[in-house]
């Protein structure tokens, strides 16, 4: 198939695309690199520019017969939603519906979404099914509940088929090598932990030590960035002969801050400095997936079930790339 990836400069779009042309798609990359890294982009073609140029993004589409989109370009930082909520409804519903526009006029009706267990909220009880209901508690999960249902409409008035996958915790890295995570700044436990490893921090905080959870901190569902893209591959061939589906993506497992803190010590050989803060207002507890519709669905199964497989790719990437991609460009300009 011919796919636009939308946000393939980014973590979770350049482990897609390179997924994609290994499963011998061919792939078209739209990024305006405000986040991402065109060294990321290890196959395809990339085009620099925004989502919401429709002359621009009706023109990849049509010039290139393409026949689905995938869409990764939100702005994604909770913290920062709340403190700029402008940004977020400009770019994750404003531009992304400038998208879909030009998606239905040049007749592209297929789209394959990444959402959030943001959308969720803070739930009664976990694990999270599909039928937890949706009541986000900041703009970033609102946004995406936004297009969620902007989808469904599109769908019933439009024909377009679509998948809305709701991540848990993106973690890890391509075993290959090559690409990982490099946020600026970095929000993710994973890459913070492994920094204090690396000696770019001095500590982590473990925020809260109080939480209803065995050891007092934090629950989350950690799901491998490679799980993710497979998931997205299953959820695009589905799409063939299917209208809408809305999925979940984790693991099923929820894994403590303090567990993830401690399986990166065992991983990096280093006993990795951790000091107790106040609770962040907003976190909730615990958030764990149930994603057997998505087994159902497209028969997918997360091969990272344990944290240790996970972080081990992730300290492979950050401790070969310690400045991230800028390592790449300055190797890039010696070469030049």
């Amino acid at each position: 198939m011919n796919v636009l990836v939308i946000g393939g400069a980014g973590y979770i779009g350049s482990h897609m695309v390179r997924l994609l042309d290994s499963a011998g798609h061919k792939v078209w990359v739209l990024d305006n690199l405000s986040s991402g890294f065109m060294q990321a982009v290890t196959a395809g073609e990339l085009i620099v520019g925004n989502m919401n140029d429709s002359a621009l993004v009706k023109s990849i589409l049509g010039d290139n017969k393409i026949d689905i989109v995938m869409h990764f370009a939100a702005c994604a930082l909770v913290g920062e939603s709340c403190v700029n909520p402008a940004k977020y409804y400009q770019n994750n519903v404003v531009n992304t519906l400038t998208m879909l526009e030009a998606m239905r006029e040049t007749n592209v009706r297929k789209i394959v979404f990444s959402s959030t267990c943001a959308t969720y909220g803070v739930p009664a009880s976990v694990p999270i099914s599909e039928a937890t209901p949706q009541d986000p508690v900041n703009p970033y999960g609102f946004t995406k509940l936004v297009i969620e249902r902007a989808l469904r409409d599109y769908s019933e008035a439009h024909n377009f088929g679509f998948a809305t996958l709701r991540y848990f915790n993106a973690a890890g890295a391509s075993p290959l090598g090559g690409i990982g995570e490099d946020h600026s700044p970095e929000s993710h436990l994973i890459p913070i932990v492994l920094q204090v490893a690396l000696g770019q921090r001095e500590n982590v905080t473990v925020f809260g030590s109080d939480w209803p959870t065995a050891d007092g901190s934090c629950v989350r569902d950690y799901i491998h960035v490679d799980d993710l893209a497979d998931a997205h591959l299953r959820a695009m061939e589905r799409l063939k002969h299917g209208k809408g589906i809305e999925l979940n993506l984790g693991t099923g497992t929820g894994l403590s801050v303090r567990q993830i803190i401690e399986t990166c010590r065992e991983v990096s050989g280093v006993d990795i400095a951790s000091v107790d803060g106040d609770r962040r207002a907003g976190d909730p507890p615990e958030l764990v997936a149930n994603a057997s519709r998505a087994k159902k669905e497209l028969g997918w199964e997360p091969q990272y079930t344990t944290a240790k497989p996970i972080i081990e790719t992730a300290w492979n990437w950050h401790r070969n790339n310690p400045n991230g991609y800028a390592n790449k460009m300055l190797v890039e300009s010696k070469l030049d």
